[in-house]
């Protein structure tokens, strides 16, 4: 019976211990322009800030006065495709939009829809065709055509030992003119991370 009484006392002693290993989630609102690291990895603040950084480059560069000079006005940009060649997942559609939305506040191009929002504002036209007033319709054929292309790649460089980590991201864009297919511009933005994971200890 003593046996029993031990067993059972030396149980509750070790439930408070094990209880105290147990993690309790807590969430706390942040400012989504605050800026917090928690693994090290591409995350939202990187997105933004290289976003708006390279186009900044991007629209400071000599092509752009030029371009407005051959035009007799603002040229027009379209955003393609940015390749997640990096070993871990990034939105690259995340990424893609901050490129959007930096170049549209930027008011120094005009900015034409990507193909999935062209489609659907074709078809929207074609439903007009058939359902909305001729003073209101939306003719087809008159949709603005992109002068340059901007795409790219994000890459990324893993360095880790003995629970170490230096994360390297790099970030290349180029725009291409459609017409020539040259390349007007090409720019790349570098990130630089050190990662040290502490022991887990009960």
């Amino acid at each position: 019976m003593n046996i029993y009484i031990s067993a059972f006392l030396f149980l509750a002693g070790l439930l408070p211990a094990v209880t105290g290993c147990a993690a309790s989630t807590k969430v706390q609102r942040m400012d989504v322009d605050e800026v917090k690291d928690i693994s090290g990895k591409w995350n939202d603040t990187d997105s933004r800030l290289v976003a708006e950084e390279m186009i900044q480059d991007c629209l400071n560069d000599a092509w752009l006065p030029e371009a407005k000079e051959a035009r007799s006005g603002k040229p027009s940009v379209i955003v393609g495709t940015v390749r997640n060649q990096s070993h871990e997942h990034i939105n690259t559609d995340t990424f893609v939009e901050d490129l959007q939305n930096a170049l549209i506040k930027s008011r120094q191009v005009k900015f034409v829809a990507s193909k999935g929002e062209r489609g659907e504002v074709r078809d929207e036209r074609r439903d007009q065709d058939t359902n909305a007033s001729e003073d209101t319709r939306k003719e087809h054929g008159q949709e603005t055509g992109a002068d340059f292309m901007l795409s790219g790649a994000i890459n990324t460089i893993q360095d880790t030992e003995a629970g170490k980590t230096v994360m390297f991201y790099q970030v290349n864009l180029k725009l291409v003119d459609m017409k020539s297919n040259e390349i007007s511009w090409n720019g790349k933005k570098k990130i630089k991370k050190f990662i040290k994971q502490a022991k887990v200890s009960w």
